[in-house]
């Protein structure tokens, strides 16, 4: 019972951190596409606090032992690449 329980905290904080994830990926999304250019400091802030909030998430669920690092790390690697993604098809678009 206690595992079973301890296996649906570790997949809800799994899923949470990964709906963050997605939500600054929708945000920056948004941003670049009625907003602001990406060379822009303010979308450059925006984007550094929400990278830095959501580490500060995962390391808190890592020290709880609701995510595994490797996990936490992967899902900020895979954020990371996608918003690269972006940012480079928006360069390609403003030239």
């Amino acid at each position: 019972m206690a595992s079973d329980m301890l296996v649906n905290h570790r997949e809800k904080a799994y899923a949470l951190l990964k709906a963050d994830a997605d939500k600054i990926l929708k945000l920056i999304k948004v941003q670049m596409e009625n907003l602001t250019m990406p060379q822009c400091p303010l979308y450059e802030e925006v984007l550094d606090t929400q990278m830095f909030g959501l580490s500060r998430e995962i390391d808190f669920a890592v020290r709880l032992g609701l995510v595994e690092e490797t996990e936490g790390k992967s899902l900020l690697e895979t954020l990371e690449q996608e918003l690269s993604v972006l940012h480079e098809a928006s360069l390609k678009n403003n030239r």
